[in-house]
């Protein structure tokens, strides 16, 4: 165990590596900290029109008319386009790295075609000469509008006299309609095992619970923005602040028509994204408006689009019912789930309902889960995407079943851990996995072994659960003749990948993460790609890298044997970076790099992976709480996280990446929330009155850093990004509940929800 600045380190395997654990300089930091990294908005190019976006002033209502004649005739607008200046996708779907979209949906996300289903639904967009031309001239553009009814809460859109969005929407099952639309209800997802009914009748004791949680958005600093350029000849180049490169030029090919390998999508240096820019927004309207005007076009929201228009992750409503016998073990659950898809289907429910149950053993389960749209944006990603609402819910009845039994409910939560052979509901069989190293990490920290010294303090622990997925990587590695390698990749640097891809690389070759120069390209420069998401990128692009580093190994040797005049087999690729062969003799890498020009031909590899499909991670969370029993307010005392991370790469990235998502996860657990009116507009459309937290809201997130080895990565690695989300509504819950006597059952627990429990339990 080794600990630095409030974080430990626990290793559960032997490895010994001379790049990997350490904390490196990060290869991007100095252009970051001088403001010489440059993000979407700072493309500038020759003759650039600025755009801007028309939006539905409405949440729902037909459009009768569109017309555009006095915004483009105002002097300086140089193109205006509507919804009609898209193609017709049809009925298609297309993956995106992270879920799956119909084209047709996402071509009316794009810009509205006849109906507008939120308020601040893209109508038509402009190009101009400037911002304030352009905004101008938007306003000019007069649209007539039928109003209908709107819907916002999820259950009450799920009614059969609902108002409906979508005409073409019908609930599907299995991949079959089981009810033909209209339809709010997009799709039924079911997972069973072992006899949930039956389990029920016989267990010592059953609780079930119902939740709501809020609609919230991921927060980044950076708004959406591209720059696009039409070219003239069919061609066009996006500069776009996004998470998959390779995903936006084949969301522009689908939706614009244009031959694939005719995109070239740049992306830029990203100011967060969280899994909120991976769907395009503005990417189609920029080139549609570039291909108008014969100009180079930039659009960059504002932060109030961004909060209208652009995929939070969505409210919902939870029920589960949990089983457990005298002994204390879980028998059977139960849940429902039902999340808002916004205007559009493709809410995160899915996962929500395959990661509901994932932090435990339970033989029998029953769980149901319904895609539903609302008269809100359409949902997108957000860090672990449905498994926070999910952990939320039941870390709540998991602390209740242990009081009601008497159990102390992190032993509870240890006594009915995952583990490696444990079946999830929907059919996944673990292998190595690290859930009950981290409940035991806790509860052997300092922190849990204090004490609470004062009233109104309470403590919470809770698990959380997120797949991880693999996907497709591709990566190419040249090695220069002053021994120093350059590593060119696809994936977006969003949490530190270009260091911990270049220490994967250096650790293969034995060279020091300085000598390894890891840049991030666009479409043309390297191999296919998938999304930096799903806490994919260090784990599997790390694997290409590997493979990459294999590759050069195996050249340098080829040509150590060329130079020495002697078999390949004779030479050897030592661990330090030299080259040894027969009669002792020996090389650096550095030296050997040197001869490459004058001995043959460049040194340069490729390498492409398709991963394996999850890695499997598990956090753990303990805060302690002060509630004001006058106000509600809550307190953050104390807060640790404790992580199966396999191997920590670089671990102060590590650290980041637990400390951000657990106050992320305090934000939505205490105060965020999408706050409308009844008739669909969002009152708190900015970051003064959406309500996330500062530093004067946090304590210190200690970390505890749990490596139990992965076998399907080279080094052991799982990914790090996403499950340190799940756990903190969960931990806070737990710990108010301890402080004032009262269970709490919707998010966000603020103050006024809160005291109304608090006074409610005095009453």
């Amino acid at each position: 165990m080794s600990e630095s600045n409030g974080s430990a380190i626990l290793k559960h395997h032997d490895n010994k590596y001379r790049v990997v654990g350490t904390r490196p300089v990060r290869h991007d930091g100095a252009d970051k900290v001088t403001g010489r990294a440059e993000y979407g908005a700072d493309v500038r190019l020759t003759g650039m029109l600025q755009g801007f976006i028309l939006r539905s002033p409405i949440a729902h209502g037909n459009i009768l008319s569109i017309d555009t004649t006095e915004a483009e005739n105002l002097p300086g607008v140089h193109a205006v386009i509507t919804g009609a200046d898209l193609p017709d996708p049809g009925d298609r779907v297309a993956q995106l790295g992270e879920g799956a979209v119909n084209l047709r949906h996402l071509s009316a996300n794009v810009l509205a075609k006849g109906k507008v289903l939120y308020q601040g639904h893209a109508i038509a967009a402009v190009a101009a000469d400037n911002i304030h031309i352009a905004e101008e001239a938007a306003k000019l553009i007069k649209v007539e509008f039928e109003s209908l009814p709107v819907v916002l809460n999820v259950l009450e859109a799920m009614k059969s006299e609902a108002p409906v969005l979508n005409d073409d929407v019908q609930t599907v099952e299995f991949g079959e309609v089981i009810a033909e639309g209209p339809t709010n209800v997009a799709a039924k997802f079911l997972y069973e095992q072992g006899d949930a009914s039956a389990a029920f009748e016989k267990a010592d004791i059953v609780i079930e619970r119902e939740f709501r949680t809020a609609t919230v958005h991921q927060g980044y600093i950076e708004p959406h923005t591209s720059t696009a350029l039409w070219h003239g000849d069919g061609r066009c180049t996006v500069w776009t602040s996004t998470q998959g490169a390779f995903t936006v030029r084949q969301q522009l090919a689908e939706l614009l028509e244009i031959p694939l390998t005719w995109i070239k999508v740049v992306p830029t240096e990203i100011g967060g994204g969280f899994g909120g820019k991976i769907a395009v927004y503005e990417q189609p309207v920029a080139v549609l408006l570039s291909k108008k005007s014969a100009r180079p076009v930039q659009v960059t929201m504002s932060r109030t689009d961004v909060l209208q228009a652009t995929g939070p992750t969505p409210g919902s409503y939870i029920k589960v019912k949990l089983g457990a016998d005298s002994n204390g073990k879980l028998v059977a659950g139960e849940a429902y789930l039902a999340y808002e898809a916004g205007g559009f289907p493709g809410s995160p429910v899915n996962p929500g309902c395959m990661c509901i149950f994932s932090c435990y053993d339970i033989p029998n389960a029953h769980i149901e889960g319904y895609d539903v749209c609302v008269n809100k944006p359409r949902t997108n990603a957000y860090r672990a995407p449905g498994a926070t609402n999910a952990a939320f819910a039941m870390e709540a009845v998991i602390d209740e079943i242990a009081e009601k039994l008497d159990i102390e409910p992190l032993q509870f939560r240890i006594n009915n851990a995952a583990k490696e052979g444990t079946r999830r509901p929907d059919g996944v069989v673990y292998p190595k996995v690290g859930l009950i190293e981290c409940l035991e990490a806790i509860q052997n920290s300092e922190h849990f072994k204090s004490k609470l010294d004062g009233p109104n303090q309470g403590r919470g622990v809770a698990c959380g659960f997120w797949f991880n997925v693999g996907l497709k990587s591709s990566v190419t590695v040249s090695v220069n003749t002053d021994g120093k390698v350059s590593l060119i990749e696809g994936s977006t640097d969003i949490g530190g990948t270009r260091a911990s891809l270049a220490m994967q690389l250096a650790e293969t070759l034995g060279i020091t993460a300085e000598d390894v120069q890891p840049i991030v390209v666009d479409t043309d420069s390297v191999g296919y790609n998938d999304i930096t998401g799903g806490s994919r990128v260090t784990f599997a692009t790390g694997i290409a890298v590997c493979q990459a580093g294999v590759k050069i190994r195996d050249l340098m040797c080829e040509r150590a044997a060329r130079i020495w005049e002697c078999e390949v087999n004779e030479v050897r690729y030592e661990d330090d970076a030299h080259v040894t062969g027969p009669d002792g003799k020996r090389i650096s890498f550095q030296d050997l790099a040197s001869k490459i020009v004058e001995t043959g031909e460049s040194i340069t590899v490729s390498a492409s992976v398709n991963a394996p499909a999850n890695s499997n991670a598990f956090s753990v969370h303990c805060a302690d709480v002060e509630v004001d029993p006058e106000t509600g307010k809550v307190t953050i005392l104390r807060y640790t996280s404790a992580q199966d991370v396999g191997t920590a790469i670089h671990p102060a990235y590590v650290e980041g990446q637990m400390q951000g998502g657990a106050v992320q996860g305090i934000g939505w657990g205490l105060n965020e929330e999408y706050v409308y009116n009844k008739d669909g507009i969002l009152m708190n459309a900015n970051f003064l009155d959406y309500r996330m937290p500062t530093c004067y809201d946090l304590p210190n997130i200690e970390t505890i850093i749990v490596e139990v080895h992965n076998p399907d990565h080279p080094f052991g690695v799982r990914g790090v990004g996403e499950v340190p989300i799940c756990p903190p509504p969960a931990t806070l819950n737990a710990a108010i509940s301890n402080a004032i006597g009262q269970h709490m059952y919707e998010l966000p627990m603020s103050p006024p929800k809160v005291l109304h429990e608090i006074l409610k339990n005095s009453n």
